[in-house]
């Protein structure tokens, strides 16, 4: 497990797998398995079984987890992608751009 600097509901891309370049929100964090779901990627496909006979069987198409590597926060002002960093103002700590040095 590896502390990461990404929290859920940023902007992020996909650098590098199956769904390179695919751009969505973080919409939920497992940092005990560095990994996250991200909306709109890798989306796999369930089988639902009827559980009873008023209910039809059913596909149903979910997120799957990405692994923290291959993702990187996205920066909408600049369009690019970028490694975040902390800097203390005023006592409080904030992420920052490490390409633009803006507070994010």
């Amino acid at each position: 497990m590896t502390k990461s600097k990404l929290k859920k509901g940023d902007q992020v891309i996909v650098i590098s797998g199956k769904h390179k370049g695919a751009k969505g929100k973080i919409t939920k964090m497992l940092p005990e398995k560095n990994r996250c779901y991200v909306e709109g990627v890798a989306l796999v496909k369930k089988h639902k079984r009827a559980t009873n006979q008023n209910e039809k069987s059913q596909i149903i198409s979910k997120e799957a987890s990405i692994n923290l590597s291959n993702i990187m926060f996205f920066d909408d002002k600049n369009n690019q992608a970028t490694k975040l960093g902390y800097k203390i103002e005023e006592g409080k700590k904030l992420r920052v751009s490490k390409k633009t040095g803006e507070v994010i």
